[in-house]
């Protein structure tokens, strides 16, 4: 009998190869459920509060006193703030939600459109804004292959394009993307966006950085 295609997450695919975890941490049975869900508030509060800054990974670290978690965005003035009072206000809510204390660390992401999450939600910005979503796609592709730790970029952007009646994918790709090829460090993101007039559009980016071997478990 024959058997459908599986799909695989191309970051689960690598941990362990060339990519690492984001929640790095270690908790018996009777606590991981609850730090698990944990982290799961302290990402969702970093996205809504952080959105204008540019997200584009946050990697939580728990030791006994408190959780250290490692922002990576676009603008990390506004992470910052004048003088600092935003980085407090924002240390104040996360311990709020961790019920310890946090030390958050902020860290700048010096090329953005090589950052698939971030290619991702510009897209998505656009899309949100009327912009022609592949004309948004084809000038994210041509940013990324500026870009000369880019090998390769695809995206993907379903939905009812431009408010057509039956929905479709524009693809657009430069490059190479070896999605099946563990050695190679592809960066992946998915997003969606609210398009008036034309509703929900999903967007996929797949970012090849070359061969990498072994990953950084700082």
């Amino acid at each position: 009998m024959a058997r459908g295609a599986h799909k695989v997450h191309p970051t689960g695919f690598r941990l362990g190869i060339n990519k690492s975890w984001k929640s790095r941490w270690y908790a018996d049975k009777t606590t991981y459920a609850d730090k698990f869900l944990n982290d799961k508030k302290l990402r969702g509060s970093i996205e809504k509060n952080l959105k204008h800054a540019g997200v584009a990974s946050v990697v939580i670290k728990r030791s006994i006193s408190k959780v250290i978690i490692e922002i990576h965005v676009a603008r990390p003035g506004v992470v910052i703030g004048k003088g600092g009072s935003a980085i407090g206000d924002l240390k104040k809510s996360l311990e709020k939600i961790a019920g310890q204390e946090v030390e958050p660390k902020i860290f700048e992401v010096r090329n953005p459109e090589s950052v698939a999450k971030l290619v991702a939600e510009n897209i998505a910005f656009q899309c949100e804004r009327r912009i022609n979503p592949k004309v948004a796609g084809e000038k994210a592709v041509q940013a990324a292959m500026e870009n000369r730790d880019v090998k390769g970029i695809t995206v993907w952007i379903g939905g009812r394009i431009r408010g057509a009646e039956m929905a479709r994918v524009e693809k657009i790709s430069k490059g190479v993307v070896p999605r099946h090829t563990l050695r190679n460090d592809i960066d992946y993101a998915f997003t969606e966006a609210q398009v008036p007039g034309a509703g929900k559009h999903g967007i996929k980016v797949w970012i090849n950085k070359g061969e990498k071997h072994g990953y950084d478990i700082d």
